[in-house]
């Protein structure tokens, strides 16, 4: 205790000497922490996006369907044993859907659409579908109307309670088509999902293609959506469901986003490491810049019968409180602002815009909110100030009192 109360006193000793110091850790960490936040926040937007708001964690489809996406490869509900798979652990429900596309019309226009049979309140418990009404009402059982996605309302120029028009191909070929009142305009984060989607009651849409009690998949409603209980609960339903059943987790459906994410990511270490070179020359400087100043000090100390390893030990000591001290007011000056974007997403614009929205993600960079990044690039920083300290630490033990004294 006695070495911490020296160390702290002799940090005031020179408050212009230590401050400089504290502020070049609290800017070193204030950076890494704002870049990390903006690095996971965007991560998070992507698979928010296209993940959370539709396609689900964790989908079971009949064994096949995934590469052949047609309603030849559904499976049968009445076969599925819903009641088995819910009772899980950390599964929370189960989702239905009849999915396919179709070609929608209306007047002279006609566009590709995915068409996605529901059940209502099962859906909005999962993606919170009627809070995406923009206009109109969300879809109730049996009352053979539609919703669709905004810009494909747009694009088709329909309003409430115009008709749009469906033609696609049924169950073993038979030929799907039908008349629909629009009852509600949907609005989606992504665009791509957008320019596409109309949703109808799942008995209305089994009846429009002819598929009886079939479905195209389960969307695994979670708990928690952590990347341990998605591998421990798709573990679980493969073991619990046959050979003629698929189980596949989000990452698996989409290869193509988990590999934006990852090269991304890869740049993004490279930037923070970077970044943290830039942090180590920094903290290295300033402490070098101290330790000279200061050899005709350890000189005397030396002089006078303190043992090199204490006075060393000391000086160690005081470069570790500058760095908490850096740290913990490095955290505490990038709180507001992370909070602040975290909460009021910067909306990208122009070219930088266009290019995200081509991979269905709404185009805005959202910061992150967790506690494990703080901790994260706490250890990193502390770690680098640290070995920084092991250089005034060796060059006291190897002083020599003689030469140290003879120093201006």
């Amino acid at each position: 205790m006695i070495y911490i109360k020296m160390a702290w006193r002799n940090l005031w000793r020179n408050k212009r000497r230590t401050l400089i110091t504290i502020t070049s850790i609290l800017f070193a960490m204030f950076f890494a922490l704002v870049m990390r936040s903006m690095q996971k926040g965007s991560y998070a937007n992507m698979v928010d996006n296209v993940v959370g708001t539709y396609s689900g964690y964790i989908q079971i489809h009949a064994a096949d369907y995934w590469d052949k996406k047609t309603i030849e490869e559904s499976l049968d509900a009445n076969q599925f044993p819903e009641e088995e798979i819910g009772k899980l652990a950390d599964v929370k429900g189960l989702v239905p859907r009849l999915e396919s596309f179709a070609l929608a019309s209306s007047e002279n226009v006609t566009k590709g659409i995915l068409l996605t049979g529901i059940i209502p309140e099962k859906e909005d418990v999962f993606t919170g579908l009627s809070d995406k009404i923009v206009d109109g009402n969300y879809l109730e059982s049996g009352d053979g109307k539609v919703m669709l996605a905004e810009k494909l309302a747009g694009y088709l120029k329909l309003r409430l309670g115009d008709t749009l028009v469906l033609i696609s191909t049924g169950y073993h070929g038979v030929s799907a088509a039908g008349k629909y009142a629009v009852k509600g305009i949907l609005h989606f984060p992504s665009p791509e999902l957008n320019k596409q989607l109309v949703f109808m009651n799942l008995n209305d849409c089994q009846a429009f293609f002819g598929t009886a009690n079939r479905l195209t998949s389960y969307v695994v409603l979670l708990d928690k959506h952590s990347p341990k209980i998605i591998a421990q609960t798709q573990d679980a339903l493969k073991a619990k469901l046959s050979e003629s059943y698929e189980v596949m987790s989000w990452q698996e459906m989409m290869p193509d986003l988990v590999q934006l994410i990852e090269s991304d990511n890869a740049s993004g270490k490279i930037m923070l490491g970077i970044l943290y070179m830039i942090i180590a020359f920094g903290i290295m400087g300033t402490i070098m810049m101290m330790t000279i100043e200061r050899m005709r000090e350890f000189g005397v100390m030396v002089a006078l019968g303190m043992q090199k390893f204490k006075l060393g030990w000391v000086v160690w000591l005081e470069t570790l409180l500058m760095g908490f001290m850096g740290i913990v007011l490095g955290s505490v000056l990038s709180m507001p602002v992370i909070y602040h974007y975290y909460l009021n997403p910067i909306r990208l614009t122009g070219d930088a815009a266009a290019s995200i929205e081509t991979f269905g993600v709404e185009p805005i960079m959202p910061f992150a909110w967790e506690s494990s990044f703080y901790f994260n690039q706490a250890l990193v920083v502390l770690v680098i100030t640290l070995i920084t300290a092991l250089y005034p630490f060796f060059k006291v033990i190897k002083l020599e009192p003689v030469t140290a004294l003879k120093q201006k």
